[in-house]
């Protein structure tokens, strides 16, 4: 299943992180896909992520467990949908491996990069499946969570 890169954005269900980032979109890529890259920088701190697993094929497992600051984990579970190697990544929470359906489906999430003078576009989208999932989401701190978990991924590339 592809998802079509050029898709209309909805305001009223999508939610959008949109930067360019001085780092190589291959370093990105690898901290997307590897798991122990991921666990890294995957949720802002002082939030982690102690478990990543991920069969990177469309159907493949993309799974992490988050842990709260007072140890409460959060386990994730769900698909990819595509994988263009380091260009696109689409995933999903309302499948889980193999496309099974899940019993509570939150969003899919599509990341792509392309490189730009000065670095790598990187556009995170959130779709959610109605306006208040999205408004959800938005309260949860979407746009200053993603934002702060790619500055950590950037740190981590920085560190090498």
């Amino acid at each position: 299943m592809k998802l079509d890169p050029s898709a209309t954005h909805n305001p009223e269900l999508d939610l959008i992180l949109s930067r360019v980032v001085a780092a190589p979109r291959a370093r990105i890529w690898a901290a997307w896909t590897e798991p122990e890259l991921l666990k890294q920088w995957f949720c802002p701190a002082p939030w982690s992520v102690n478990h990543a697993e991920i069969d990177l094929r469309p159907g493949g497992i993309f799974k992490t467990i988050m842990v709260s600051p007072e140890g409460q984990e959060f386990p994730n579970v769900g698909c990819f949908l595509d994988v263009v190697p380091q260009e696109r990544l689409v995933f999903t929470d309302a499948l889980g491996p193999g496309y099974r359906p899940t019993d509570n489906p939150f969003m899919t999430a599509v990341l792509t990069l392309r490189d730009v003078p000065g670095g790598t576009e990187y556009v995170a989208r959130a779709i959610h499946r109605d306006p208040a999932t999205r408004i959800k989401h938005e309260e949860m701190g979407f746009h200053g969570g993603w934002s702060t978990a790619l500055d950590q991924l950037l740190a981590m590339i920085a560190r090498g």
